[in-house]
């Protein structure tokens, strides 16, 4: 099973075993770790689940989608890495990723 590290806000850092199928965002809701809020529950919609993505986890997911892309453009604190929770979907053959997930006041 995939497992998901998150670095949260408040500095300290948690590791989630995740199956495969599930997203990044589910990991994290279903855990009730702070910072990512999923405002509408994982349909790309809201970007409420802003995370940097490690640049040693990006290949197991591919590039974002111009809805994502769309999304991102309008938050503050955006780098090259940042991507949405949502659709960080983890497949089998992902062992580790790691994720920052930003500050509120990034």
């Amino acid at each position: 099973m995939p497992t998901v590290v998150y670095q949260l806000p408040d500095g300290s850092t948690s590791s989630v075993d995740v199956p495969a199928g599930q997203s990044v965002m589910d990991g994290s809701v279903r855990n009730n770790l702070p910072g990512i809020v999923a405002e509408c529950g994982g349909s790309c919609s809201c970007a409420t689940c802003h995370v940097y993505l490690d640049d040693d986890s990006s290949a197991a997911f591919g590039e974002p989608t111009l809805e994502e892309q769309d999304l991102l453009e309008f938050l503050d604190g955006v780098q090259p890495c940042s991507r949405l929770a949502c659709q960080l979907v983890l497949t089998p053959d992902v062992d580790t990723v790691t994720v920052t997930v930003p500050s509120s006041d990034a």
